[in-house]
């Protein structure tokens, strides 16, 4: 027995209009040409009816989950949610321009007792002792190094 949908898509005349228009444009974004296209393939009131989520997700080369998404954002805050993402926060940065200065200070002066020079391991342990930051990789050391062209070889 087949589910039935949660979020039923039913585009208007004029919603339709500017959806056939925007794929057939050549001039946007394929994420919201994609979106557009989900929603057009869900129309149900298209000759022969929306098609199903798993059709839509291989056709237009998208998830499940995502063509159920935009259907959704459709259906409850309406066409313009449905094309366009919100924006994305991302993870804070870890490290400000502050703690990138005080790695690049550090390398610059001299190195422990019993070490010729400063590695990027030994740059990272030295940081978290000094309780400069919580914790650090030598890879990122590694990165911050080279934003400001200082090498250690």
């Amino acid at each position: 027995m087949a589910s039935k949908k949660k979020y039923r898509v039913k585009l208007s005349t004029a919603q339709r209009e500017i959806l056939k228009e925007l794929t057939s444009s050549g001039t946007i974004k394929v994420r919201v040409y994609k979106r557009a296209r989900v929603l057009l393939l869900s129309d149900e009131k298209r000759a022969g009816g929306g098609r199903s989520g798993s059709q839509i997700a291989e056709e237009v080369e998208l998830s499940l989950a995502t063509v159920q998404r935009i259907r959704r954002q459709f259906v409850q805050e309406g066409m313009a949610a449905a094309l366009n993402e919100k924006p994305r926060s991302g993870a804070p940065r870890k490290f400000k321009e502050r703690d990138q200065a005080k790695i690049t200070a550090l390398a610059c002066t001299k190195p422990p007792q019993g070490h010729a020079r400063w590695t990027l391991r030994l740059l990272a342990e030295k940081m978290v002792e000094l309780e400069l930051v919580e914790s650090i990789s030598h890879d990122t050391v590694d990165k911050v190094l080279k934003k400001t062209n200082l090498s250690l070889i």
